[in-house]
């Protein structure tokens, strides 16, 4: 950390670097607006506790002293994932926040602005640059004027489901004094008069969209097992999406089986199919889907799995491996007026809720295996894998050890798996250790992370955790003295040894066997592979 604390501090402020002297305290929103800036400017570090004139000295921050819950708080403001990380120097403590990019083509406000840095001030965006931002992902579909297309096309009564969404979610009952079009003038979904196609998509009568825009629909199967061919029920929603979402969620949840969990006296009841999963999943098959090709969405319902296909791959810039980090609406006037009434947090989000609700109900990750370049396919698994898992997670967010971020909830679930942590989540195990929430096994690249003792004793397995925990150093060189001891004729090879062993290195075996050696409880014979290993000091 002090070579990085160095490294930073021979370098020059740019739009990727800010310091802050921030001696005693900071402003909360000020540090938001300034990631809000960073991330707008395409990610970059806040450092406080530095001067910001060369040559630069570590002067000291006592700002933020909780900064895991500082990180949490800035993230749910932007719902982007910042982070952050205390640096002690002889100097003083100095905190780095560590901003990712904006998505393509999604600049970043908050608090009514696109905020952008100039000089040492903060500012609102440009409109060229704003528009040079939007200008990344390509044109909006949904945003072009249908063709042929009249408000008449326009349902009223999806309307006003529209504006007492959006009436309650933003408070504003202003919303009820606006005509229907001026409504949608306002949501950027008519413009100049004329019908967009994201207006068509979302409010269209069935005629309307079978005459104007026919892709413009989600089919609806159901089939009793995955090995059927011909599905027991079909419905096809060709009418605009606020006419039909509930009546959708219904057709599914007729076939949404309890799964019954009982712990003592406690009866527990699980639903195959999370609603909020689902329903995100369909939002972002709507607002992300191509509609330039002509399929439709396909709602594929078995009774353990749902299977999510819409055309078109991921927008640009999105991969299943980076789908929590970055969100690139591809139509974005149809994602925005989701965020409006409150569907979802905000223009372009969901697949971390939809991630986040599966860890907590301990059933598979939604799988995006059968992507393409022409489709996205996105099937979500129902099974409670680990109830007991579940229970854990419950108890301790109960007593006060979050929040956990979709994060931590991710590096908890590769761990309950027994999976290997991604990289890019290996900085979360710090703050799941210091919560005793997890362990770490071994060292150097043998480390491997467990849950912790607490989670077997929850289980009543704690003979599991000793297992997983391995044996002390103590315990690890009785061990390969008992088996060269037994093997005292032909010796011990290390290959055998390594065998006694298995959760450790090759290094870390070969460091216990000096040990012994320089203790005077064995001796080796010969080098290189045909070494061997035997009890006692070497005879003479």
């Amino acid at each position: 950390m002090q070579d990085h604390l160095k490294e930073l501090l021979e370098s020059k402020e740019s739009e990727h670097l800010e310091f802050k002297e921030a001696k005693n305290s900071y402003e909360f929103e000020d540090l938001v607006k300034y990631c809000v800036a960073l991330a707008n400017e395409k990610g970059g570090r806040f450092v406080l506790g530095v001067s910001d004139k060369l040559p630069r000295k570590v002067v000291g921050s006592h700002a933020f002293p909780n900064v895991d819950q500082t990180k949490a708080n800035v993230s749910e403001r932007l719902h982007l994932r910042v982070d952050a990380q205390v640096i002690q120097h002889p100097d003083g403590r100095v905190v780095v926040f560590e901003v990712p990019s904006r998505p393509i083509g999604m600049p970043i406000q908050y608090k009514g602005a696109y905020w952008m840095r100039s000089g040492q001030n903060l500012v609102p965006m440009t409109p060229d640059q704003l528009k040079r931002i939007l200008d990344e992902a390509g044109p909006d579909y949904s945003a072009e004027i249908a063709k042929n297309a009249t408000f008449a096309d326009l349902d009223a009564a999806a309307i006003n489901r529209f504006r007492e969404m959006w009436k309650k979610k933003s408070g504003n009952h202003a919303l009820d004094r606006l005509t229907d079009s001026q409504l949608l003038t306002d949501a950027e979904l008519l413009v100049d008069g004329t019908v967009t196609y994201g207006a068509l998509i979302l409010f269209g009568s069935a005629k309307a969209l079978s005459r104007h825009l026919a892709q413009a629909e989600v089919v609806f199967e159901y089939r009793s097992s995955e090995a059927s061919v011909q599905f027991q029920q079909r419905k096809e929603f060709r009418e605009g999406f606020f006419l039909f979402d509930d009546e959708l969620w219904k057709t599914i949840n007729l076939r949404n089986e309890v799964q019954h969990y009982q712990e003592g006296l406690f009866v527990w009841d699980i639903q195959t199919f999370n609603e909020k999963v689902v329903r995100e999943a369909i939002l972002n098959a709507v607002s992300h889907r191509d509609y330039r090709l002509h399929g439709s969405v396909f709602v594929r319902q078995y009774p353990t799995k749902i299977e999510i296909v819409s055309p078109g791959g991921f927008p640009p810039g999105i991969t299943p491996e980076n789908i929590l980090s970055r969100q690139s609406p591809r139509n974005r006037r149809i994602a925005e007026a989701f965020a409006r009434c409150g569907l979802v947090e905000r223009s372009g989000q969901g697949a971390d809720r939809m991630f986040e609700e599966c860890i907590k109900e301990s059933k598979p990750r939604p799988d995006f295996a059968g992507t393409d370049d022409y489709q996205v396919s996105l099937t979500l698994k129902g099974e409670v894998q680990n109830p007991r898992f579940l229970m854990f997670l419950q108890q301790v967010t109960a007593e006060g050890f979050g929040p956990f971020t979709t994060q931590d909830l991710l590096v908890l679930d590769a761990v309950q798996r027994d999976e290997p942590v991604p990289p890019s989540l290996k900085d979360r195990l710090s703050y799941l250790k210091d919560r005793a929430i997890v362990e770490v096994t071994g060292r150097g690249r043998a480390a491997k992370p467990i849950l912790s003792r607490r989670f077997y004793a929850f289980l009543g397995k704690k003979g599991i955790y000793t297992r997983k925990r391995g044996l002390n150093r103590e315990t690890n060189k009785a061990l390969l003295l008992q088996h060269i001891d037994n093997f005292r004729q032909e010796g011990s090879r290390l290959q055998d040894l390594l065998q006694v062993l298995p959760d450790l290195t090759r290094d870390q075996v070969q460091k216990l066997l000096r040990e012994l050696k320089e203790d005077g409880k064995v001796s080796v014979v010969g080098k290189t592979k045909s070494s061997r290993w035997f009890p006692g000091q070497p005879t003479t």
